[in-house]
């Protein structure tokens, strides 16, 4: 209530000075060019899909950016909590989030060691999203790491010439609620615009304690002149989750119910009551500023500049049952009595920087259209870990001591040149060439206890370097203003992330990967309907694949593979009538395969002493979380200021791991979510004011998204032993919404 207070009453504030004017400041905006240089546009010969503003906003009500991009082909998205708040991800053809390419701005989003994007240090970034573009495959040449399945290039709100002021709650299921808050003063001047926004979301989670508390803010300030453009933007987040990462067993969940969540536990009581530690916590703060010049030097050349930075730092808090002690370097022996394992509670933490500048220069004039762009990035940071508490610990404990720490530093830099040239008025050629080089030094000691070689923690001294060559080439023909064909080729190179050299056997050293992908894809436009299809061919050397495993953060392991593929056919379709109804479907047919896969196993004795590991040649199997089928659909009717649409997406059955285990299967599911939203102008109150609500999984669906699986033998590689997790979602549940605009 005092969240909603403090915004109700800073809004209240500001009221008179925005709402003066009668324009609807979102519906005009100024042109910018500071993301030409990573899009694809109609002529690019590669399969993208562009996300707006307004389809953003229809489902922007409080779940993260994987969950409002998963109409796009091929997407499947995941969450720890189960309700899409919290921990989220994104799956494209099968390819996890640590090879999506995100940008921001053309700006790199990815964490520089693990790749991946951490969307719950970003809440409520959509709401100051004016589009997104998802590009599947290798896609154009971009900034920070490699896209091995996909690309998101996020662009940020554009300039307002208007005042205006916006304010939007939710609130719902699981005490679900968002309160945001947009102000923009318009153009001042005819030069200067301001934005700000303000948001807060909160959830206790459809998984038990997967709690959630996250603000964040966007601020933006704006020089418009006759040839440049200057835009300084800040926007970050705060966020405090409760770990939900374990995902429960059928076991546990046939025992204590699919909301089951064993994180934090510490013990179980006389009656059977199980006890859980209050703070197993996710805390972290990030912030990210964008400075963004664009100039036009002519009719034909433009120019642009970025020059970013992002500070992050946080920690988990965890309470851990019986612990060797001596992988925390404790003391074991006392002259009163010796402990050499106990509950305790540890601290992970990490100091994070990110800096670097991005450029490009565009030509184009009536034939050809040309880039030359890149980047020089450099990250630094510090991963430690200190014990803050010991039961029965006799010992002197201080809790400020590191049991380990490191610290990377990542060099990267890259450039590109890409040119779109019309051999004739409806046949475009396509070249892109990236040079991408990288030096990752790591040094210290890391969290993982080494006792084979030296009875204590995992020594790190890395110091890699990768140098990568990029290529793409491709073909683009419109034979008339409805058809559209084209076909690429293009290949892609990869290095290991951090949690590859940590995460994986003290024997086995990560590699990097390559894919080369093949795309031919050909669509349809008329008046009222459209159709396409996409042939892929993605042919990769040494792919990082998930395991199935879990590090002890929650985060997936991955192996190297030494050839694989992914080959399908990506099918999209859609129609608009004159009464209001709509309709828009995808179709992803898909084959995921490992060639001759080699499993590693290891085994235990009836006393729990290891054995051997064993080898299992398996021949050619599945890629983990790699589905065969996805399809996707919407079906929308608009009358006046009522909207109602229903969306629903099938995912077919999945591994995983990759031994074709069939204990280690996801079932296949079908969601359906369905928003009813009416829009109306109460001229007293607001210009604009829209209400609703959003029923997600309407036919109560039990499915579970995400998980995990490993293997195990017992006395002989013959008898396997299974081990599962699996992500619950949530069943039925909804969310109401409401939409000020002044």
């Amino acid at each position: 209530m005092k969240r909603f207070t403090f915004i109700a009453a800073l809004f209240a504030s500001l009221h008179p000075v925005v709402a003066q004017t009668d324009n609807d400041s979102t519906d005009v905006y100024l042109e910018e060019t500071s993301v030409i240089a990573t899009r694809a546009t109609h002529t690019t010969p590669i399969a993208f899909t562009n996300i707006s503003r307004e389809q953003l906003s229809r489902t922007n009500h409080g779940q993260d950016i994987p969950y409002l991009v998963s109409l796009a082909p091929s997407s499947v998205s995941t969450s720890d909590a189960g309700a899409g708040i919290g921990y989220t991800s994104l799956r494209i053809r099968g390819v996890d989030a640590t090879r999506i390419n995100v940008t921001a701005n053309g700006i790199p989003v990815n964490d520089a060691e693990s790749h991946t994007v951490f969307w719950v240090n970003m809440p409520d970034l959509a709401s100051s999203v004016k589009d997104i573009q998802v590009q599947r495959g290798v896609g154009t040449s971009t900034n920070g790491a490699g896209a091995f399945g996909a690309s998101m290039n996020l662009q940020t709100s554009d300039f307002a010439r208007d005042p205006y002021a916006e304010v939007s709650l939710s609130g719902g299921s699981f005490r679900t609620h968002k309160e945001t808050l947009r102000l923009g003063t318009g153009l001042l001047n005819n030069h200067w615009t301001f934005d700000l926004r303000l948001s807060n979301i909160g959830t206790a989670g459809y998984i038990d304690r997967a709690s959630a508390d996250l603000y964040s803010f966007y601020t933006q300030a704006a020089y418009v002149g006759d040839a440049t453009t200057a835009r300084f933007i800040a926007f970050g987040g705060t966020e405090e989750t409760y770990h939900a990462w374990n995902y429960a067993s059928r076991e546990e969940m046939e025992a204590y119910g699919r909301r089951y969540n064993s994180c934090g536990y510490m013990f179980t009581d006389a009656n059977g009551v199980q006890h859980f530690y209050d703070d197993q916590t996710d805390n972290y703060t990030q912030t990210n500023y964008q400075l963004l010049i664009d100039h036009r030097l002519n009719r034909k050349w433009k120019a642009n500049l970025g020059v970013h930075y992002t500070k992050g730092d946080g920690y988990y808090q965890e309470y851990k049952t019986d612990r060797k002690l001596e992988e925390y370097g404790l003391l074991t022996a006392h002259p009163v009595m010796t402990i050499t394992r106990s509950d305790l509670v540890r601290k992970k933490a990490m100091d994070n920087h990110f800096a670097g500048a991005i450029f490009s220069l565009n030509y184009s004039d009536a034939r050809l259209r040309a880039t030359l762009g890149g980047a020089a990035n450099r990250y630094w940071g510090e991963h430690f870990g200190r014990v803050l508490w010991v039961k029965n610990y006799l010992g002197d404990l201080n809790p400020n001591t590191d049991y380990y720490n490191n610290r990377a530093r990542k060099d990267d830099a890259n450039i590109y040149v890409r040119g779109e040239y019309a051999l004739r008025s409806n046949l475009t050629a396509y070249a892109d060439l990236q040079y991408r080089h990288i030096r990752y030094t790591m040094r210290g000691t890391n969290d993982k206890y080494n006792s084979w070689a030296s009875d204590g923690m995992q020594r790190l001294n890395l110091d890699e370097r990768f140098d990568f060559l990029n290529p793409k080439v491709g073909l683009n023909w419109t034979p008339t203003k409805h058809w559209r064909l084209f076909a690429s080729v293009a290949q892609a190179h990869k290095e290991p992330t951090r949690n590859n050299y940590t995460d994986g056997y003290f024997t086995e050293r990560p590699r990097a990967e390559r894919l080369t992908d093949y795309e031919v894809g050909a669509t349809y436009t008329a008046k009222n309907w459209h159709v396409g299809a996409n042939l892929y061919w993605m042919d990769y050397k040494d792919q990082l694949v998930l395991t199935g495993e879990l590090n002890e953060i929650g985060e997936a392991v991955s192996a190297n593979v030494p050839k694989s593929y992914r080959a399908g056919i990506e099918l999209q379709g859609g129609f608009s009538l004159p009464f209001g109804l709509s309709w828009e479907g995808n179709l992803t047919l898909s084959r995921n395969r490992i060639r001759d896969f080699k499993e590693t196993i290891y085994g235990y004795d009836d006393d729990w002493n290891d054995l051997p590991a064993a080898v299992a040649d398996h021949g050619d199997t599945h890629i983990a979380f790699s589905p065969d089928i996805i399809a996707g659909c919407n079906l929308s009717y608009s009358y006046k200021g009522l909207r109602t649409s229903l969306h629903t997406q099938f995912v077919s059955e999945q591994y995983m791991s990759n031994a074709d285990v069939a204990a280690h299967k996801l079932d296949a599911y079908c969601v359906s979510n369905l928003d009813v939203s009416y829009t109306f102008s109460p001229k007293s109150l607001a210009k604009n004011a829209s209400i609703g609500v959003t029923v997600y999984n309407l036919f109560n669906e039990e499915y579970e998204n995400n998980g995990w699986a490993s293997s195990s033998y017992q006395n002989t590689p013959d008898t396997r032993v299974n081990y599962t997790g699996y992500a619950a979602q949530a069943g039925i549940n909804f969310l109401a919404h409401l939409t000020l605009k002044f």
